[in-house]
């Protein structure tokens, strides 16, 4: 019984160190900072010094922070691994560990606790260090440039995801923030008003009549139905009103994060470009609906 526990504990180690091992080999050096936080000045007992020395006798390219990186490094950080040596707490003994974080600060391997019973300060650091950095002696690492564009491409896609994420919600708060606004109409003016006026006016004043009749008149609701045939854009803050040739004002829109992408004031809609042609698209009785508009901005 006691044979085959420890078969599988010893097929279930070579596995996981297989899995670090391959892991590891995606990146090509380690960064090592001049100070740890548990040590008082930069390189205190040389310790950082030592590490990246260990760094280099277990297989690894690396770098002092802050000291010019390789070109490769400057044009694809997610090529290194920033190293870090943490003091964990005993009474008798001193612990070190070392870890291994990738561009995108999560932490990629973590090294057995080093320790030792030595007392004297920089001695004892050197032991549980070199103890802890046997660890990294049995990866046998070896830089491999196939899996390290695997996962550049699989951060690079992560990465993506989340933009995408962080750009629906910012439209969705500005959904809710333009339901809350009060809802306008401009009152229709007369066709027949607005040719007297312009029979008894120059062409100045015409344009002035004009921009008069535009100006909003506040009631309670916005038609959910677009005017049939063309809509004129006329700038305001943020975005544009749409009136038809009344002229009404039948919509406002509000600018987003996107090109020729739209929020629709007071309704839970949006208004954007496809091809040439301007698509309304808004939810109805949960069902969810599109009307072309024809805009000229």
């Amino acid at each position: 019984m006691k044979i085959k526990i420890f078969t599988v504990l010893a097929i279930l180690m070579a596995t996981l160190s297989t899995f670090s091992q391959e892991n590891l080999n995606a990146y090509k050096y380690i960064i090592v900072p001049k100070k740890y936080d548990f040590l008082k000045t930069d390189d205190q007992y040389k310790i950082n010094s030592l590490s990246k020395f260990l760094f280099e006798k277990y297989g690894f390219e690396t770098v002092m922070e802050g000291e010019d990186y390789p070109e490769d490094l400057i044009r694809n950080r997610c090529l290194g691994l920033k190293s870090n040596v943490t003091k964990e707490s005993g009474l008798f003994k001193t612990k070190l560990v070392a870890e291994l974080k990738d561009c995108y600060d999560k932490t990629v391997f973590t090294s057995r606790v080093g320790e030792t019973r030595e007392k004297e300060y920089e001695k004892a650091y050197n032991l549980a260090l070199r103890d802890a950095f046997t660890s990294f002696e049995a990866l046998n690492h070896k830089f491999d440039p196939s899996e390290s564009h695997m996962a550049a491409n699989a951060q690079i896609a992560e990465e993506e995801k989340s933009e995408t994420a962080q750009e629906i919600q910012k439209l969705k708060e500005e959904i809710e923030s333009l339901k809350q606004e009060k809802i306008v109409e401009v009152a229709p003016v007369e066709p027949a008003m607005e040719v007297k006026a312009v029979k008894q006016v120059d062409p100045v004043k015409v344009e002035a009549i004009k921009a008069e009749v535009v100006k909003e008149t506040p009631k309670e609701t916005i038609s959910m139905e677009a005017k049939s045939g063309v809509l004129y854009a006329q700038e305001i803050d943020n975005g544009f009103q749409l009136v038809d040739s009344t002229p009404k004002v039948v919509y406002k829109i509000k600018k987003t994060g996107l090109d020729n992408v739209f929020l629709v004031e007071n309704m839970n809609a949006t208004l954007y470009k496809k091809g040439e042609q301007w698509i309304l698209e808004y939810y109805e009785n949960g069902v969810l609906k599109q009307n072309t508009l024809n805009i000229k901005f």
